[in-house]
């Protein structure tokens, strides 16, 4: 099952603490949610159990002055996946424990992520 999320990619941020009580930044939030309905809207209510495999292709603005073939600057790519199997938590598969093998790149783009989650 494959689907695109567009936009710029948004890495997973840490939880902030204030007082004692420790909150998920509003970005994430916001990211999470969007990986959501995009994932609703291109796939449906398709779900997966079993082993799965993620395959991520996150696609960053070309810099103004382009020096290397691939994007090296953040977001980091643990993050990337971060972001994206804990949204898909309970609508696309029960937990993303479930995924055994997960690839990833980044590329330069028009900036949306695509995704792409099957079994093993």
């Amino acid at each position: 099952m494959k689907f695109v999320i567009d936009g710029k990619p948004q890495a997973k941020q840490r939880p902030r603490v204030v007082n004692g009580h420790a909150y998920t930044p509003q970005e994430t939030v916001n990211y999470e949610n969007w990986v959501r309905l995009c994932y609703r809207q291109q796939c449906g209510d398709a779900y997966f159990e079993g082993p799965l495999i993620m395959t991520i292709t996150a696609y960053l603005a070309e810099p103004k002055k382009k020096t290397q073939q691939y994007p090296t600057k953040r977001p980091d790519v643990d993050n990337l996946i971060k972001s994206i199997a804990d949204a898909l938590n309970g609508i696309a598969y029960k937990d993303d424990s479930a995924i055994v093998k997960a690839e990833i790149q980044k590329l330069y783009g028009k900036e949306r992520v695509e995704v792409e989650i099957g079994n093993i």
